[in-house]
């Protein structure tokens, strides 16, 4: 008996054919790529490092004597004045002192790593040989940085409302211009700053991982990101500029503080949130258009 063969007719793209039972949206499960990421030493030191910060604070505090709730002779009481006046002050004071740069490290490690660090390890062309779709792998990979580095920005204001309720007692948020917010509506408050302060960090992460889809080396996407980072607050810095500071993610950096006044201001908030996520997609969509064309050799 003949064998016959059929060829494809001139002109016509032939769909490739796929194992039984292979669905490319099960490749490489999210809860596969958050287990691999929370036995990472990195993760665990970070998540050490962000915990013991309030303690560090604490410390420092009971040493030096308490911060000068009065003016310090200058008229004016900052944030970190009040620190020691109830839980929520201290949490409040552990936000401010962190935002600007501490908590952009997490960040940038947890985004700048991720497909970075696969390379170095030659083990992303064999995760793509599994075969885990580009895209997938990316999307799975930027959700799992995303959820770290929120739970990073979320665990210092945690253990420093936790702790420094227990050092300062519960009682209502003390504000450096007069007046205090009710201990009721401090929680709340609390969480939308640290939402804001997320949002606001949605720049270095896509930064981060768009550097991490264009090189093998993690310390070089990490890095990266950091300097440029610094950069954007050394250009909010020159006043000079003007207007110009506004479409600077870094400008709006604490605009989160409006949402610890006695009347909620969502002005600095939205504008902030709406230049962050602005830059943050860009930043993604090179990161997939870029992976999606790379040539993988390692």
């Amino acid at each position: 008996m003949s064998t016959v063969t059929t060829e494809p007719e001139a002109g016509r793209v032939v769909a490739p054919e796929t194992a039984p039972g292979y669905r490319a949206s099960r490749t490489l499960p999210l809860r596969v790529e958050a287990l691999r990421q929370w036995r990472r030493r990195r993760t665990l030191v970070m998540g050490g490092v962000l915990a013991a910060l309030p303690f560090i604070m604490i410390i420092a505090f009971a040493v030096g004597g308490g911060p000068d709730s009065r003016d310090g002779g200058n008229g004016r009481i900052t944030l970190i004045d009040t620190a020691t006046a109830s839980g929520a002050n201290f949490a409040a004071t552990c936000l401010f002192v962190s935002a600007g740069f501490l908590l952009v490290v997490p960040v940038a490690l947890f985004c700048g790593d991720t497909v970075a660090s696969e390379a170095s390890w030659s083990s992303l062309r064999y995760l793509l040989a599994s075969p885990v779709p580009r895209a997938r792998l990316l999307w799975s990979k930027l959700v799992v940085a995303l959820g770290f580095s929120l739970a990073a920005i979320v665990l210092l204001p945690v253990v420093a409302l936790a702790s420094g309720t227990v050092a300062y007692g519960w009682g209502p948020l003390k504000l450096p211009a007069g007046g205090a917010l009710a201990a009721g509506d401090t929680v709340p408050r609390l969480a939308l700053a640290v939402a804001f302060v997320f949002v606001s960090q949605l720049v270095t992460a896509g930064l981060a991982f768009w550097l991490s889809t264009r090189t093998d080396a993690p310390l070089g996407a990490v890095g990266g990101a950091v300097g440029l980072t610094i950069v954007g607050n050394v250009l909010d810095a020159v006043t000079a500029l003007g207007s110009w500071r506004d479409f600077l993610p870094a400008h709006w950096q604490f605009a989160w503080a409006d949402a610890l006044q006695p009347q909620l201001e969502w002005g600095g908030m939205v504008k902030g949130a709406a230049v962050s996520v602005a830059y943050a997609l860009v930043l993604f969509a090179l990161a997939f258009r870029g992976f999606a064309r790379k040539d993988i050799v390692s």
